[in-house]
């Protein structure tokens, strides 16, 4: 795992959780490689909070105004240690954004609210992922 630092967004509407499809980059340098969903989110720019990265980030991945944000917790991920947020935002649906970022990055394919799974009342919380793997099928 390298050292660079991110912020996810954890968005929840009506038991579903907003997940971005990204596909990286493949063997021919473009990006045909492995496809994956993960929270909306990205790395931390220079002189910037982690809350005010994953409210950029929100808007430019998803389209979605944050309203508010509260810091969970701090997982890995593969690019780097990520503080994830509960946020919630403004009416409306999300859309596929961009980043402006060199082509060395992962590419936006899609957005779509997954479902949670059942929580036990004892364990108290919803797990979220912050990364679901989608293995080729051929």
């Amino acid at each position: 795992m390298t050292e660079r630092r991110r912020a996810a967004a954890v968005i929840v509407r009506d038991g579903r959780v907003l997940m971005v499809r990204e596909r990286s980059l493949g063997p021919s340098g473009r990006h045909d490689g492995l496809e994956y969903w993960t929270l909306p989110g990205g790395g931390i720019a220079d002189g910037e909070t982690p809350e005010e990265a994953v409210r950029r980030e929100v808007e430019e991945e998803v389209g979605l105004t944050p309203l508010s944000t509260r810091y969970l917790i701090d997982v890995p991920y593969p690019s780097g240690l990520t503080a994830c947020f509960a946020v919630t935002v403004a009416d409306g649906e999300p859309r596929v954004g961009h980043d402006e970022l060199p082509c060395d990055c992962p590419s936006l394919v899609s957005v779509d609210w997954v479902p949670l799974p059942p929580v036990s009342p004892e364990t108290m919380g919803a797990p979220i992922p912050t990364m679901i793997v989608v293995w080729p099928t051929h």
